[in-house]
């Protein structure tokens, strides 16, 4: 990638988008095409690129955690964070890969998949007081279970407790739904966009798929990168 400024040249990536040194600092992940779509064929991985690839492995190497919604889990087909080139001295005095943490109020989860039974870093689940017992009780065989608000989770206890198990970078990868509810919330420190040179039309769901946001946060922009067609934009919460 190269920057866009008077003097491009090739960047520095870990250095770009290490995080601040000290607090705890939320950053998300997405990708739009440019009509503000942020799925094609109902996945975000049909609007990438190699280069949007790369930040999403070298993304997560730097947080201390990643999460995400069951929905995205399931239509996107994941699976356990695993260690990837580039990510050398980025998680120096770190486990070697940071742990899922997938928010999920039902628990409607297939705990014998290997997002489960072939983590090198044991899922995290993000649930609510109102899940059901039994599916509770399983998710607590497979994973480590945070349970916070009621009928809805409560984000802001949510990632006070990921912090004071030292979980204190956080990854937001989404989905559009998990999204709206962080920036509703007033959670989200940092949005990092990745712009697709693709007009698809319709009616697609955005990177936020919610209400309107009540105090819309301002963003300032941090960075603007290129490769090929694609931009690589990083905004941070105006202070």
């Amino acid at each position: 990638m190269r920057a866009l400024t008077q003097d491009a040249g090739d960047v520095d990536l870990a250095e770009r988008y290490a995080y601040p040194p000290d607090g705890t600092w939320l950053r998300a992940n997405m990708v739009a095409s440019l009509d503000g779509a942020a799925q094609r064929d109902e996945r975000s991985a049909g609007l990438g690129s190699p280069a949007d690839q790369h930040l999403f492995l070298l993304l997560r190497g730097l947080a201390d955690v990643v999460i995400v919604g069951a929905g995205t889990v399931r239509a996107e087909g994941y699976g356990p964070v695993s260690p990837s080139e580039g990510w050398d001295g980025v998680r120096d005095g770190r486990p070697p890969v940071p742990p899922l943490a997938i928010v999920s109020r039902t628990l409607d989860l297939d705990f014998d998949a290997p997002i489960f039974t072939e983590a090198k870093a044991r899922t995290i689940v993000l649930t609510t007081a109102s899940a059901t017992p039994s599916r509770l009780e399983t998710a607590r065989e497979r994973a480590d279970v945070i349970v916070a608000g009621t009928d809805s989770l409560d984000f802001p206890a949510a990632f006070a407790e990921l912090a004071s198990r030292g979980h204190r970078r956080l990854l937001c990868e989404g989905g559009p739904g998990v999204l709206a509810q962080v920036v509703a919330a007033g959670l989200l420190d940092e949005l990092c966009l990745t712009l697709s040179p693709l007009l698809l039309g319709g009616n697609p769901t955005r990177i936020l798929n919610g209400p309107p946001v009540d105090v819309p946060p301002e963003l300032s922009l941090a960075h603007a990168l290129q490769d090929d067609d694609f931009l690589f934009l990083r905004y941070v919460r105006s202070r």
